[in-house]
């Protein structure tokens, strides 16, 4: 796929997305966040060992932290592999990543505590 692409995938996503990122968009958007500005549904491309564009996108992206935001649902309990090995890809790209379980959203304070330690 090519940048256009990975570019209207994302724009797509940002129209379909959970409730729990609903919930956390309302959270982060605008700098409402301690002023850091959050992007979602953003794509990260980066060249393969085989030099061809390859890409993950982020559910959420602060690029002043480095910091990738994912909020997992269910469907990551059966892509535990998948998901590690994009992590590491991730962290090879110089920016952390930060795992949060949807349920984890009800204690908004809590996750809020999580994210503040990786700025």
């Amino acid at each position: 796929m090519n940048k256009k692409g990975i570019i209207k995938l994302a724009r797509e996503l940002r129209k379909n997305q959970t409730h729990a990122e609903k919930v956390f968009w309302q959270v982060v958007r605008n700098r409402n966040f301690d002023g850091k500005k959050f992007l979602r549904q953003h794509p990260l491309i980066y060249e393969n060992k085989n030099n061809n564009l390859s890409f993950y996108i982020a559910d959420f992206y602060c690029a002043e932290c480095h910091l990738v935001i994912e909020l997992d649902g269910k469907i990551h309990e059966e892509q535990k592999e998948y998901d590690e090995q994009r992590d590491l890809i991730i962290n090879e790209m110089g920016i952390k990543v930060l795992r949060i379980r949807n349920g984890e959203l009800k204690d908004i304070e809590g996750v809020k505590v999580k994210i503040r330690k990786l700025f």
